[in-house]
């Protein structure tokens, strides 16, 4: 338990390759032929949802692209600088980096997340072999990607307007979105100050069962939030959830809506996207629906409980193996000492078959959710 214990609070330094974007495990003649015989005809749904040009129409909701695009307004450097002041650096990912920030005129404290143009990778070298030979067909890879890479963040901006406005005091409230002359993207939102999950989970070591229950209360009402707005998280973790301030009993908020997508009942996807500790058998397999945030859920749950994930490895496929694998260890300590309910509530969340995994509602609404 300790060797493992160290381990997992030691994987902040790994988060370069176990954090936002993990890995794609290649899959077999075998996976793949089971893949197709679930989806069927929504393989075609899957594709657009991974590409997030599926979207759910409520109405109010980002249905074809326009209001999507809408929400993000255009300024530039000189202007963003003069409306916001950025401060120290809180946090920093693949695209983008997330600093404190003041407003000019309120002094009110803020965070920013600055999603950096898309920029093809290889530099000068990269340029000058397109330009020998193939150079059309690089250059629209390249502008592919960059389409891509914009396309992200539009829906981004989208599900953080969408989750802001009707996911309460538990989603991380966006106040504008703004596009400078570069192409960066500016996200300014509610600044939260009382640190990672992630971080108290390290500093206790573990929850009791009734603190486990109050914080594991507030992520399965996200994912509640979430799936009845039309909303795939895809990247629920300890690191995503923040702590309004530093007390003891702050309100608990989600972060990061990165990977998340759109989808519409019955949606299918095929991306393979996540943290890796937290993944679901089905994602691994690429055929997967909202049902990922509940087994991800489960993972955080057992977390809480006893300090160290359900499936454990030293690299990317070894956890993946651990996954697919299954089996959930109930022997060492504490398990012993934790409740029947709250062991029988891990095991229905990390079900590996999806289509009799509990539901977000289905947990907040049977007596095992209670389980102190």
């Amino acid at each position: 338990m300790g060797g493992c214990y160290s381990a997992y609070a030691c994987s902040r330094k790994l988060r370069g390759r176990l954090g936002n974007l993990s890995f794609v495990l290649p899959v077999t003649e075998r996976d793949a032929a089971a893949a197709n015989a679930a989806s069927g005809a929504s393989t075609s749904s899957a594709k657009k949802g991974d590409n997030g040009s599926s979207r759910r129409n409520n109405g109010d909701g980002p249905a074809g692209g326009t209001e999507e695009e809408e929400l993000v307004a255009k300024t530039t450097t000189a202007e963003f600088g003069r409306r916001y002041v950025l401060g120290k650096e809180l946090g920093r990912g693949e695209f983008g980096v997330t600093r404190r920030c003041k407003d000019a005129a309120t002094g009110e404290a803020l965070a920013c997340k600055t999603i950096r143009r898309h920029r093809r990778r290889g530099g000068r070298g990269a340029n000058r072999k397109a330009a020998g030979g193939g150079g059309a067909e690089a250059a629209a890879r390249a502008a592919a990607a960059a389409a891509a890479h914009a396309a992200d963040v539009r829906r981004e901006v989208a599900i953080m307007r969408r989750m802001s406005a009707r996911g309460g005091t538990a989603v991380v409230r966006l106040r504008e979105a703004r596009e400078d002359q570069e192409g960066s993207v500016h996200l300014v939102m509610e600044l939260c100050e009382g640190g990672e999950l992630f971080d108290r989970i390290v500093a206790r070591g573990h929850y009791s069962e009734r603190a486990a229950a109050k914080v594991f209360r507030t992520i399965v009402n996200v994912i509640q939030l979430c799936h009845s707005n039309g909303v795939i998280h895809r990247d629920l973790k300890p690191e995503n959830f923040l702590f309004a301030n530093k007390s003891e009993d702050a309100p608990l908020k989600v972060i990061d809506f990165g990977l998340s997508v759109f989808f519409n009942p019955g949606d299918r996807f095929t991306e393979v996207v996540g943290s890796a500790y937290y993944m679901a058998p089905e994602v691994l397999k690429r055929n997967y629906g909202q049902e990922v945030d509940v087994w991800s859920a489960g993972v955080i749950l057992y977390i809480l409980l006893c300090g160290v994930p359900p499936f454990w490895g030293d690299n990317d496929e070894k956890i993946a193996q651990a996954i697919i694998r299954g089996g959930l260890d109930f022997n060492r300590e504490p398990w012993p000492r934790v409740s029947g309910n709250a062991k029988d509530l891990i095991r229905r969340m990390l079900d590996p078959d999806p289509a009799t995994r509990l539901t977000a509602a289905q947990v907040l609404g049977t007596a095992p959710l209670h389980f102190y």
